[in-house]
């Protein structure tokens, strides 16, 4: 890589929300990436990332996983290491979903959902979903590989009605 710009390092999609009342189910929110190759920037990705995963070369991954929302501080957090990209990969699209049992949830029924993308110390963006209120999943960022190799970074908040298997189907579409 050539110039001043290193690109992004190290980056993580921290994901919090408060927990459901008292007496109620819990509300379960995931974290999702989904990594694309420079042959189909848009098409299926190559694989996904969440609860349970890690890339299968471990430059994605998750390092807290919650179901409830309950702990103080990040319910859930995903780590992109893009120095360590393979170069086949071009495009990574982070999202945030509801897990939708026993009832169909929208994020205006979540108590204070919030997504932080920050590298190091630097807070990239923060979102708090209520762009997107109606919404059972949102895609909450995009990393793109430039043509000098460097990662760069686009706050991509953008709604979906959709279930999660859906969801990770569509999240990385063009934008229309």
């Amino acid at each position: 890589m050539s110039g001043f710009s290193k690109g992004l390092g190290k980056v993580e999609v921290a994901l919090r929300w408060d927990p459901s009342p008292f007496g109620t189910p819990a509300h379960d929110l995931d974290v999702i990436a989904a990594v694309y190759t420079a042959s189909d920037p848009y098409g299926s990705p190559a694989y996904l990332v969440h609860f349970d995963s890690r890339s299968p070369d471990g430059t994605v991954y998750m390092s807290r996983d919650s179901t409830t929302g309950m702990g103080f501080g990040d319910d859930e957090v995903l780590t992109l290491e893009f120095d360590r990209q393979p170069e086949a990969h071009a495009r990574i699209v982070v999202g945030v979903v509801i897990q939708q049992r026993p009832e169909r949830l929208v994020f205006a029924d979540v108590a204070n959902p919030e997504v932080h993308v920050r590298e190091g110390y630097t807070e990239l963006a923060r979102a708090d979903f209520s762009a997107v209120p109606d919404s059972t999943a949102a895609t909450v960022a995009e990393f793109v590989r430039t043509e000098g190799g460097a990662w760069v970074f686009h706050p991509a908040v953008r709604g979906f009605d959709l279930d999660p298997d859906a969801f990770t189907a569509a999240m990385g579409a063009r934008a229309v």
